[in-house]
């Protein structure tokens, strides 16, 4: 069970750290610093980008932060 656990804290890792990047992404193509797509200059984007990205982080902070749970004595 533990190496379950464990699998599932790097896979929340890893999916937050695409979550960042997917987010960074959007908020640079909605302030229109990454120009030449329909997402450029578009505040739609750079606000949900900032949401993909703060979800990012939280999901990447506790999947590096959560500990297998310690058996009551």
């Amino acid at each position: 069970m533990n190496i379950v656990l464990t699998i599932l804290r790097w896979i929340m890792v890893v999916i937050g750290i695409l979550m960042i990047l997917l987010g960074g992404l959007w908020i640079l193509q909605g302030v229109n610093i990454l120009p030449g797509s329909f997402m450029s200059g578009q505040s739609f984007w750079a606000i949900v980008g900032t949401g993909v990205f703060l979800v990012g982080i939280l999901l990447s902070y506790l999947g590096l932060r959560s500990r297998p749970a310690r058996p009551v004595v």
